[in-house]
C-alpha cells in the first residue's frame, strides 16, 4: 500500500488527481525550472480508472504528501493505447520556465544604481513570479542594461554573477537568488553499505589542465604603461595534474588584474569540481527525519569505491516511481565550488577552509566545505 507521505497528487483548476503508476519530478541548481512527467495505465473498455482530460496550459501544483514541489504549468497530455489498455501522461514545468523561454519587457530595459534583487524583481513582475533572496545580497549595481534578444533568464544570470549567486526556483514556482549551499545541510549521510543503493561517477579529467591562464585587454589609463594596458594576465597553476596541460582563455570587454586571475581561479576549480561529479540513488524521497531530499544541501558523502569522504552539494534531485524499480530518489552531487557564477567583476574569491579527510581525491580538491 502506498505510503500516504509520498502520494503524489497534481492538482488542476481545483480538482485532484492521484493514483500516478510512474513518477519522474525533477529540480536543481543548474536549472532555472523544475518540471514533472506523471502517468496512469489502464485496461479497458470498461475501466472505473479513467481519468478526466487536463486543460493544456493550466496552472498546477504538484505535491509529494504534504510537499509542495512544483507550482507550474501544465505543458503536454500525451495519449498512447492498444486494445487492451490506454496510458495518458501529464508534463509540465515550473512558472519560471517562462523566464527561460520569454525575452524580457523593452521598458524600461535600463536600471541605474539599484540593488540587484530589485532588478531582478522588476524583470519577472510582468509573469507574476516572486523572488526569494536567499543569499540575502544587497549589492547595489550601477548600471544593468537588457541586451537586444536575450531572455529573462539570461539577463538575470548577468546580473547575479556580479554578486557570485546563481538563481534557480522552489517549489512555490518563486525564482531563487541562492549560494552554494544557502539551502543548508542535509539531516543525512549517503554512505555506501547503508542509503547508496547504486554509484555512478565518470571522473572524466579530459578537461583539466595544469595551467590557466586568462587573457584580456583594459583601456589605458594616465598612470599605465602601454604594455601593462594592452594586455591583462591572471594565471593559476595545478601542479598535482601529471603531466603539462595548458589552456589559455579571453576574456571579452574590460579587464582588470583581478579579474583575469579570478578568472584563472575559477577554471581551475569549476573544472576539477565537474570531473568529480557523481550521481546516487537511494531508497526513497525522504531523509531519516522526514525531510525530502532537495537540491542545494550540502550533504556528506562516503563512499570508498569511488574514494569520497567529503561534503558534496546536492546539485540536482529527481523523484522516480516506475512501476517495476520502485521509489528512488537519484541525486546528483559534485564539490561546492563547481556551481559558483562565472566572474566577471573585481571581487577577490572566497577562500574554502582545509581540513582532514579521508577521501582518495585530496590531490585535487579543498578537503572540506565551509558554508560562506
Amino acid at each position: 500500500m502506498e505510503d500516504p507521505n509520498d502520494k503524489v497528487t497534481l492538482t488542476v483548476d481545483g480538482m485532484d488527481y492521484g493514483g500516478w503508476k510512474e513518477v519522474s519530478i525533477g529540480a536543481g541548481v543548474e536549472r532555472q525550472a523544475r518540471d514533472f512527467d506523471l502517468s496512469i495505465t489502464w485496461r479497458w473498455p470498461g475501466s472505473s480508472e479513467q481519468i478526466r482530460p487536463v486543460r493544456h496550459g493550466a496552472r498546477c501544483e504538484v505535491r509529494i504528501g504534504r510537499d509542495l514541489v512544483v507550482t507550474g504549468w501544465v505543458g503536454a497530455s500525451p495519449i498512447r493505447y492498444s486494445k487492451t489498455e490506454a496510458t495518458m501522461r501529464i508534463t509540465g514545468r515550473s512558472l519560471t520556465a517562462d523566464l527561460v523561454d520569454c525575452c524580457p519587457d523593452d521598458k524600461p530595459g535600463q536600471w541605474k544604481g539599484q540593488r540587484i534583487e530589485q532588478v531582478v524583481r522588476s524583470l519577472v513582475s510582468p509573469y507574476g513570479i516572486k523572488v526569494v533572496n536567499e543569499g540575502r545580497d544587497t549589492t547595489v549595481i550601477p548600471n544593468h542594461t537588457v541586451k537586444p534578444g536575450e531572455t529573462i533568464f539570461e539577463s538575470i544570470d548577468r546580473l547575479l554573477t556580479v554578486s557570485r549567486l546563481f538563481s534557480t526556483d522552489d517549489g512555490q514556482g518563486r525564482l531563487v537568488m541562492a549560494r552554494p549551499g544557502s539551502a543548508g545541510r542535509a539531516a543525512d549521510r549517503l554512505v555506501l553499505g547503508e542509503n547508496i543503493l547504486e554509484g555512478d561517477a565518470p571522473l572524466d579529467f579530459s578537461r583539466v589542465f595544469s595551467e590557466y591562464v586568462a587573457k584580456g585587454q583594459r583601456a589605458e589609463q594616465d598612470d599605465d604603461e602601454s604594455a601593462d594596458a594592452a594586455e591583462v594576465v591572471g594565471s593559476s597553476a595545478d601542479d598535482r595534474i601529471g603531466r603539462r596541460r595548458r589552456l589559455v582563455i579571453n576574456e571579452s570587454g574590460q579587464v582588470t588584474k583581478e579579474l583575469a586571475q579570478w578568472r584563472a581561479d575559477w577554471e581551475r576549480d569549476h573544472r576539477i569540481s565537474k570531473a568529480l561529479e557523481a550521481t546516487y540513488q537511494v531508497q526513497g524521497w525522504r531523509q531519516s527525519n522526514g525531510a525530502l531530499w532537495i537540491p542545494n544541501l550540502i550533504v556528506p558523502v562516503v563512499d570508498p569505491i569511488i574514494g569520497f569522504d567529503r561534503d558534496m552539494l546536492i546539485a540536482e534531485v529527481t523523484y522516480s516511481r516506475r512501476r517495476s524499480g520502485g521509489t528512488i530518489a537519484t541525486l546528483k552531487v559534485a564539490p561546492p565550488d563547481g556551481f559558483e557564477p562565472e566572474p566577471n567583476d573585481k571581487r577577490k574569491r572566497m577562500k574554502v577552509k582545509k581540513g582532514k579527510t579521508g577521501d582518495n581525491f585530496e590531490y585535487l580538491l579543498p578537503a572540506d566545505w565551509e558554508k560562506r
